[in-house]
């Protein structure tokens, strides 16, 4: 049975909601039906990308896939709850935005500078989270202060290059792709809260980082793909 995009794209929204769900709930089992249900997630995404590209290669697909793959290596990593399975998850989640930066940058306005506003507020966003979260970090285990701050950086510059694509792109597909990013920020923000910032799990703050995780992802996917 040949799969449609539509059906992809149900598929990853009905994971979606399901994994925030189960992420919300005290407990091991719905721990353990994580297992089934985040590594899902970005398969079905990936799926949906690759549906809606309609045979397109160029290098803002080809960098959007790539980030979502190292995604998906993310998300499997961060389901351990270890150091070392922590910081494999960042450096997974790293590589995905030094794909989406890459893919952005291939689509960059010729116009676009440092001084607009995406930029801007990207550099205040850094500015005001990224040397916090390293603190914090580094107050929990000091070797962590370096890959933190390190992410943080990537973070804040995947942000600030979505923000700077051509104005000869639809202008929704702009938005969506800028809104995504946006939620990815909100969302890592989230999870370093609860990491660095908090002695115990809280179940609703996880729930809220996989909803503007997920949504983020789903934002600038359909973006992308809206460039056609």
């Amino acid at each position: 049975m040949r799969i449609t995009r539509s059906q992809a794209r149900l598929g990853y929204l009905t994971l979606a909601a399901l994994d925030t769900y189960l992420a919300s709930r005290p407990g091991r089992a719905a721990r353990r039906a994580r297992f089934v249900t985040k590594p899902l997630l970005m398969p079905a995404l990936a799926t949906a990308t690759h549906l809606g590209s309609r045979g397109r290669t160029d290098a803002l697909l080809r960098g959007t896939q790539a980030a979502q793959l190292f995604s998906w290596k993310g998300d499997v990593r961060m389901l351990g709850t270890s150091r070392s399975s922590f910081l494999h998850g960042v450096t997974a989640f790293f590589l995905a935005h030094v794909s989406y930066i890459a893919a952005f940058s291939s689509a960059r306005d010729p116009q676009a500078s440092l001084a607009d506003s995406g930029p801007k507020t990207a550099a205040a966003a850094w500015v005001t989270t990224a040397p916090i979260m390293a603190v914090a970090a580094g107050r929990k285990d000091p070797s962590m202060r370096i890959p933190i701050a390190a992410y943080g950086s990537i973070l804040a510059s995947m942000f600030a290059t979505s923000t700077t694509l051509r104005r000869s792109l639809p202008a929704v597909a702009r938005h969506k792709v800028r809104a995504g990013t946006t939620l990815f920020m909100v969302s890592d923000s989230l999870l370093g809260v609860q990491k660095f910032f908090r002695d115990e799990r809280s179940p609703a703050l996880e729930a809220a980082v996989m909803a503007t995780y997920t949504a983020g992802q789903w934002f600038i996917a359909d973006g992308v793909v809206d460039t056609i």
